[in-house]
């Protein structure tokens, strides 16, 4: 989200044109995101060095993926669609595990 919504944004600088919504739409993905994360925050309570793991994890992926959206935008977003896709998996486990009871459903 963020890295595509920022290298449209500059390119559509560059080119004087518009991006027919890319932009708008990438940096609400990042934002969703983000939201991700901050209830993953709530839920887990993580520890310092569990915060310092994201926080280098974030830094790497950033990176590799911003390389990546250089060299093959396409390939880029078909990633993203792989790891997203994993996410609705983990996500249908997680609903699977507070309706059996193992996990405790926390408002």
């Amino acid at each position: 989200g963020m890295v595509g919504g920022m290298l449209l944004h500059l390119r559509s600088l560059r080119k004087f044109e518009h991006s027919g919504g890319w932009i708008k739409a990438l940096l609400e993905e990042a934002e969703n995101e983000r939201m991700h994360l901050m209830t993953m925050v709530e839920l887990v309570k993580p520890k310092w060095y569990e915060r310092i793991l994201v926080l280098t994890v974030q830094g790497v992926f950033f990176n590799a993926f911003f390389a990546l959206y250089l060299l093959s935008p396409k390939l880029a977003h078909r990633v993203v669609g792989y790891l997203e896709e994993e996410a609705i998996h983990s996500y249908t486990e997680y609903l699977k595990d507070i309706d059996s009871g193992k996990i405790e459903n926390v408002p």
